[in-house]
């Protein structure tokens, strides 16, 4: 219970849940041997933490044979359009997007710019948001076959192919039946927390530039580099690393460029390396670089959750769905976090989805995650659906609040800033 008491979230939930905690025991047994959910469980919300759709790359490898990027390959289909509009966190003016900026500063090859949301990727958000629909509407009757937005809670980082990717599930998810344009929420870069923000964080910053540094520079991953260097055509005075290498690659790979046997293993080699690195950077161990990458965003799903707990009639019915558009330097420690991290790059529209159930004869609250349309079982957990209480343990450790997040950031940033600076 402590650790719920430092997430400054306790309040009544838990003395109900300590009361009904015998009732909870012989339920939870039960729970064990389950495949799935049964009926005696009431699914009460659902969170959706996804990577956009597949895109340009968001820098082309320098060398002479690069992709030809045409605009024809990023053409919305008419049955993904999906009216929808955005905002700053308080409704007002959408901000301005540095990153979006930046993209649009520079134009690869073929014409179109980095980082832009392709006709392959609006498909691809367009059908997770079908299975979606296969799961909660058809299946469940959960949501309504029409948008609401009083049933619907959506935001997205502020960069053009997640507000587009976030309009394509939403068509697939309501095959373009809405009651008025959607509100797409969104916040500036300097304070976003649906990625790990190393401009608006500094701390986070300092923790992992000198990380990143030793990462590379261990045993074979100089010499490797240097090998797909040369394999790939690329100058050896260029400067290139694991990450753009492999952004690329995938990005060919998932628009159908030439792609032969011999770079499919350059593929495999390059994800594996960027992974070596991501892992030494922000191992499940590290738990202070996890809190600063994560935490706040932790904060909010577990807020999201308690909040449809103490909601009690006659009080105001909760959202059902929230909608959170990231990326993958999102999705993956936020696995590490939750202990369910399988060494893979996350796909594009790769999707993590936490449900909230109550138990309608015990009253007791559970809960699941999927990743990718298949059940997980998170750490401290003994089946994918899990009491309410381990489950916010998991992870636990690393959720923040926003204002432990913003002194974590700035206090130590401004007390040690003077030091730094003569590195």
């Amino acid at each position: 219970m402590s650790v719920w008491v430092r997430a400054g979230l306790l309040g009544s939930t838990m003395y109900c849940m300590h009361r009904k905690r015998s009732a909870l025991a012989e339920v939870t047994k039960d729970v064990a041997q389950l495949s799935g959910v049964s009926s005696d469980y009431e699914l009460k919300l659902v969170q959706v933490v996804f990577r956009h759709g597949a895109r340009t790359p968001l820098k082309p490898i320098p060398h002479i044979q690069q992709v030809e990027w045409s605009p024809t390959l990023l053409e919305a289909p008419e049955h993904t359009q999906f009216n929808y509009t955005v905002t700053d966190l308080e409704g007002g003016p959408r901000p301005p997007s540095p990153f979006e900026e930046r993209y649009r500063s520079h134009k690869l090859k073929g014409g179109t710019f980095p980082g832009q949301l392709t006709t392959i990727g609006m498909q691809q958000m367009f059908s997770l948001g079908v299975r979606l629909r296969k799961t909660y509407m058809e299946e469940q009757s959960f949501l309504s076959p029409v948008f609401n937005p009083s049933e619907v809670y959506v935001r997205s980082t502020n960069i053009v192919r997640n507000l587009e990717s976030t309009r394509c599930l939403l068509a697939g998810l309501y095959q373009q039946k809405q009651e008025g344009p959607v509100t797409i929420v969104t916040d500036e870069a300097s304070s976003e927390i649906l990625y790990p923000n190393y401009q608006g964080c500094h701390e986070l910053k300092h923790h992992t530039s000198g990380r990143m540094s030793d990462a590379n520079n261990q045993p074979g991953m100089k010499d490797e580099l240097k090998k797909l260097q040369r394999d790939l055509n690329i100058d050896n005075k260029e400067e290139v690393d694991f990450f753009l290498l492999l952004d690329n690659l995938l990005a060919e790979q998932v628009h159908g460029f030439p792609f032969s046997v011999k770079y499919k293993s350059h593929l495999q080699k390059t994800e594996q390396r960027a992974l070596n690195i991501v892992s030494y950077m922000v191992g499940p161990n590290n738990r202070e670089v996890l809190k600063l990458m994560v935490g706040p965003f932790l904060y909010i799903l577990q807020r999201n959750m308690l909040a449809v707990t103490r909601n009690t009639p006659p009080a105001t019915p909760s959202r059902k769905l929230f909608l959170y558009a990231a990326h993958d330097v999102t999705i993956i420690p936020l696995l590490m976090a939750l202990g369910i991290f399988d060494q893979k790059w996350p796909p594009y529209a790769a999707d993590l989805t936490l449900e909230l159930y109550q138990h309608r004869s015990s009253k007791a609250w559970f809960a699941r995650l999927n990743y990718n349309g298949q059940e997980q079982v998170v750490k401290g957990c003994r089946a994918g659906l899990c009491p309410l209480e381990d489950f916010l343990n998991a992870f636990s450790t690393y959720a923040m609040s926003p204002e432990d997040y913003k002194g974590l950031c700035c206090l130590k940033e401004s007390g040690e800033k003077g030091s730094r600076t003569k590195k």
